[in-house]
């Protein structure tokens, strides 16, 4: 591992900075177009409404392109290994991008997951591109340590070197790159995840019956889904009508994948409903008595997000990410990490909770999501810190 270290190092450090003239696109790029047309298209379409020219750079899902063309922006292919440690595919990655940036001249680059952060936001500093990458999680590096944590950390050092800002989704997150000289501590900034669209996730009255327990994320490990399948068995003689849910995609490439196998089991068991995959979860969050997300760090998650605009009570681990979003006892109850026993204990006092109070925890999750994760207050970060950019880029 130390030695794929070094020859990125070496790698990054022969760039030389150019200077770009100034230009009104802007280059958003993920290790997925699933994840620019589920959680940016509200930036890009704030960022055309500023007069940019967004631009999504991104391996393209021939289902999601769609999506993509629907907000009017060219799309660049790239290819993306989101879990490989190949050091010569990761510098073919880096140098896709620094091709791609030099020949567009944006005026900003805006990276989201591991690889574009670190080697989009290197290419970008290599040209004079201010670059302004997103850390939305940590992911399986920073949970488990060892010396994919130790890699990880250099090539985020390396990466962030030169962005002019490091947004993060909670102040845990934020505080352990600065503790950790990752960052400079006048770098980093904290937006309230990737926003909410207030307007499209309103509040849905509940139905009245038997509780339904929702869990909405990719099926991993890491995301706690074996401590949800532990839980819902051991319900099953307390709460005999429950429903306990699963809503999310299947990600093998992920090194805590939960296989498609594993899933059909737990089904044909009983122990779970399965919902499949959808681009609209409005409707299953609509039908559920609350959205539940035992995972083990995140860095703002999406899916308590909008369940709570929903006005659904919440059910999530205390640690980062979920913690920012659930208050417990007013809009949800935090239950301890990786313990299915505490997660089921959380559940069973939900589903014990009288109706009205079930309801107010309802409202107190909306209200919690109207004062602090609104999209607008992501969209206004986002163009705080390029309006600063440009004027450093014009001033020099």
């Amino acid at each position: 591992m130390a030695r794929l270290s070094t020859s990125r190092s070496r790698a990054f450090n022969c760039l030389a900075p150019e200077v770009p003239p100034l230009s009104k696109k802007i280059v958003l790029s993920a290790n997925s177009d699933w994840n620019i047309a589920n959680f940016r298209a509200g930036l890009i379409r704030g960022l055309r409404g500023a007069g940019y020219e967004p631009v999504v750079m991104a391996p393209q899902d021939t289902h999601v392109g769609a999506r993509i063309r629907e907000l009017g922006v060219e799309q660049i292919s790239v290819s993306i290994d989101r879990s490989g440690v190949n050091p010569l595919a990761d510098l073919r990655l880096l140098a896709e991008y620094r091709r791609v940036l030099k020949r567009l001249r944006p005026a900003a680059y805006l990276g989201y997951t591991i690889k574009p952060n670190i080697y989009g936001s290197y290419a970008a500093a290599s040209l004079g591109i201010a670059a302004f990458p997103n850390v939305s999680g940590l992911g399986t590096a920073f949970i488990r340590n060892g010396l994919l944590q130790q890699l990880v950390t250099s090539l985020y050092r390396i990466g962030f070197r030169r962005a002019p800002v490091v947004f993060f989704q909670n102040d845990e997150d934020r505080e352990l790159f600065t503790r950790r000289r990752i960052i400079r501590p006048d770098q980093a900034r904290v937006l309230p995840g990737s926003g909410v669209d207030l307007a499209r996730f309103t509040a849905v009255r509940p139905a009245s019956g038997p509780p339904v327990f929702l869990f909405v994320g990719r099926l991993l490990r890491d995301k706690g889904v074996v401590e949800f399948l532990d839980a819902a068995r051991s319900l099953r003689d307390v709460l005999p009508d429950a429903r306990f849910q699963l809503l999310g995609q299947f990600d093998e490439g992920n090194r805590t994948a939960i296989s498609r196998s594993e899933v059909e089991s737990w089904v044909s068991n009983g122990d779970v409903e399965y919902l499949g995959t959808t681009d609209d979860v409005r409707p299953a969050i609509a039908a559920s008595s609350a959205v539940v997300l035992p995972s083990y760090r995140e860095g703002l998650p999406r899916s308590l997000l909008e369940a709570g605009a929903m006005s659904r009570p919440l059910v999530a681990t205390d640690v980062p990410g979920c913690r920012d979003v659930v208050e417990d006892g007013i809009n949800g109850y935090l239950c301890a990490v990786r313990d299915a026993r505490s997660l089921a204990a959380a559940m069973r006092r939900m589903a014990e909770l009288p109706q009205p109070a079930r309801l107010a925890m309802g409202k107190a999750a909306r209200r919690k999501i109207q004062d602090e994760f609104s999209e607008e207050r992501v969209i206004s970060a986002y163009l705080e810190a390029l309006e600063g950019s440009t004027k450093v880029q014009a001033g020099s």
